[in-house]
């Protein structure tokens, strides 16, 4: 039986990836431009099929690049800002302006590789419409993804949130008198496990396949067009001295319009990535009201 497949306009959610160190060891780079003629750019999974033939487009293009793998994502950006790495490129606006205003460093966005939409999925029912009151609802419970699967779910009717939603929109946010469905947060990993005991689930991308679904099965998702889902586009980052080298600024259009490059992207994201071509001012602007968003969070939390 095919399904219908609702999209629904984007928000934004919280980022807070936490993963085990992942070593990088270097000479550092002077601002602007490495100390070698190697561009040297730090990602996470260099095996993934996108990676090598970027390597190999740049190296068409005389640029000749080194990629610096991580095991996780908590180390890119610092080996970033001390001059370890030239670029990296493993990260979206949110966590970005999360890493830093925490670090008080200005890492900057210089170009957009795609977004990775995130799906609503049933086996119980084709179609949002057939959701009844009082249904469970699964949601992760990481803020990483909590917020921005609360906000697909207001955006398919399921729920109300009390702020309107927000990138730090949580259970407690849910207008249960206005809302349709309960919903439950469970580790991200478990959800697809309980998913035959849900109406729904929103699941991570990385754990679709482990319900017995595909992307396609999606009942609703973010939009990656809207222009809330900006701050969830995936980036190369840069220190802000950086951002106008014209030799980064040449990677990221080779990344973005290689052929062999794209069809890599789109093998390793499972085909659920959407590639995007952003102009970089929008990127900054995101990043700056992100940025502005995260740091008045911290502040309100913090005891006065």
């Amino acid at each position: 039986m095919s399904r219908r497949i609702t999209t629904f306009a984007a928000a934004t959610a919280a980022v807070a990836l936490i993963a085990s160190l992942a070593g990088c060891s270097s000479s550092p780079a002077t601002s602007g431009e490495s100390e070698s003629d190697v561009v040297r750019i730090g990602v996470v999974g260099k095996s993934d099929p996108q990676w090598p033939a970027f390597v190999d487009a740049a190296a068409a293009e005389g640029i000749e690049v080194e990629l610096v793998d991580f095991a996780s994502y908590e180390q890119p950006n610092p080996a970033l800002a001390e001059g370890e790495l030239d670029l990296n490129q493993f990260q979206h606006i949110v966590y970005l302006a999360d890493y830093n205003v925490a670090s008080g460093q200005d890492l900057t966005p210089i170009g957009s590789t795609g977004i990775y939409p995130l799906g609503l999925y049933s086996q119980k029912v084709d179609d949002v419409a057939d959701i009844k009151d009082g249904d469970t609802v699964l949601v992760p419970d990481d803020v990483s993804n909590q917020a921005r699967a609360l906000l697909v779910l207001q955006s398919a009717g399921l729920i109300e949130l009390t702020s309107g939603g927000t990138i730090f929109s949580d259970l407690a946010d849910i207008d249960e008198e206005n809302s349709k469905v309960e919903v439950v947060a469970l580790e991200a990993a478990l959800i697809p496990n309980s998913l035959p005991d849900a109406a729904a689930a929103i699941i991570n991308n990385d754990f679709v396949t482990q319900a017995g679904l595909s992307f396609e099965d999606a009942i609703a998702q973010d939009d990656p067009s809207d222009a809330n889902a900006l701050p969830y586009v995936n980036i190369f980052a840069a220190r802000a001295d950086d951002k106008d080298n014209e030799t980064y600024l040449k990677l990221v259009e080779i990344f973005q319009t290689d052929e062999a490059v794209q069809a890599g992207l789109a093998e390793a994201s499972g085909n659920t990535i959407v590639p995007l071509q952003t102009p970089v001012a929008d990127l900054e602007a995101s990043l700056a009201k992100v940025e502005k968003d995260t740091a008045e969070a911290r502040a309100d939390s913090w005891p006065s």
